[in-house]
């Protein structure tokens, strides 16, 4: 799926392709496609460890810098701010925090993906995020994406590290341990 991005600072707009992923906690640009296209980097107070899906660290190291950006989307503008990390071949993610604000409709057959929900964070959206028939964002769904563009320390962003870094043993309960 392709999304355009808009540069703050010249807002010139770009064409990315974009992996949905429901898997990563946040969304991530690479750090080669931020370069080749001069975004603004934002360094962050703190730098973020990367686990790759096997648990081993990303090969590029912690996470720190992230660009704020306008995303576009079939009518769809918000503005966010994506990590700078290694993705490899992939030039940007969206995970599960921008999933799950959106709530997504995949046609797998036709490769079409609608945005079902706009929450009230997004600017230029249709009716401002509320549609006819369309439910409008909890608190909890605001919450995770006021997190994902706002200073992320500032949503316990240190909760979830350490919820996220727990034994196996404390996840499973004993009866399946065997």
């Amino acid at each position: 799926m392709n999304i355009g991005i808009e540069k703050l600072d010249t807002h010139e707009g770009v064409t990315v392709k974009v992996l949905l992923d429901s898997g990563a906690t946040g969304m991530f640009i690479d750090k080669r496609t931020a370069a080749r296209h001069g975004f603004m980097l934002q360094k962050l107070k703190r730098p973020i460890m990367v686990r790759n899906v096997d648990g081993t660290n990303n090969s590029g190291g912690a996470i720190i810098h992230q660009v704020e950006a306008n995303v576009h989307y079939k009518g769809h503008v918000e503005r966010i701010r994506i990590d700078i990390c290694d993705l490899g071949k992939t030039e940007v993610i969206l995970g599960m925090p921008w999933l799950q604000a959106h709530n997504l409709e995949i046609n797998w057959e036709t490769g079409e993906v609608k945005i079902m929900r706009y929450p009230l964070l997004c600017s230029g959206t249709r009716s401002r995020g509320v549609e006819k028939g369309k439910r409008v964002a909890t608190l909890e769904e605001e919450k995770i994406v006021r997190w994902a563009i706002d200073d992320k320390e500032d949503w316990g962003r240190e909760e979830e590290i350490k919820e996220g870094h727990r034994k196996i043993e404390e996840l499973v309960p004993r009866k399946f341990l065997k």
